[in-house]
């Protein structure tokens, strides 16, 4: 087949439909420092809009727009959980120590969807381990995973820069 009459694609027409990113079904829960995420990751996006706009990159124009679409629509669903005035139970909001048979301590501070990081200790409250955390208290125990358990030592109030 001839190449005369093919027309080669300069690679935009991929952004013209970037698909919006999937929101969370679960409810938008965050704690004062996550809605402070939400706040800035909207700020830093607003800037990349108007820094691609400036530069007609249609790529970063789609990309800044659909993601800014998102962290808008997570602001508008936020419902703030007010800090937890009693640390008797494991709640959203709170940090949870767990100790393993083997005596390895891991802390977890129980967050919304978009804030959680695993890697640095912050779970979602929809996580399983988080659900099996909820509403237990200090010498309780919890299971989780195929084998996993571990008891619940101390719960506390994460800190602010957490």
């Amino acid at each position: 087949m001839s190449r005369a009459f093919v027309k080669e694609s300069d690679g935009d027409e991929v952004y013209d439909d970037l698909p919006d990113r999937p929101v969370d079904p679960h409810p938008n829960l965050v704690t004062a420092r996550g809605l402070a995420l939400i706040d800035g990751e909207i700020a830093r996006l607003q800037a990349a809009l108007s820094d691609a706009q400036a530069k007609a990159e249609r790529a970063a124009i789609a990309e800044a727009s659909r993601d800014l679409r998102y962290w808008q629509a997570r602001h508008a669903t936020a419902e703030v959980a007010p800090p937890a005035v009693d640390h008797e139970q494991a709640r959203f909001g709170l940090r949870v120590t767990l100790e393993r048979g083997d005596g390895t301590r891991q802390s977890f501070h129980i967050v919304g969807v978009d804030e959680s990081d695993p890697a640095k200790g912050r779970l979602s409250y929809v996580a399983p381990l988080a659900q099996a955390l909820l509403g237990k208290r200090v010498g309780d125990t919890a299971s989780f995973g195929k084998d996993g358990e571990a008891e619940i030592v101390a719960i506390e109030a994460a800190p602010a820069t957490d």
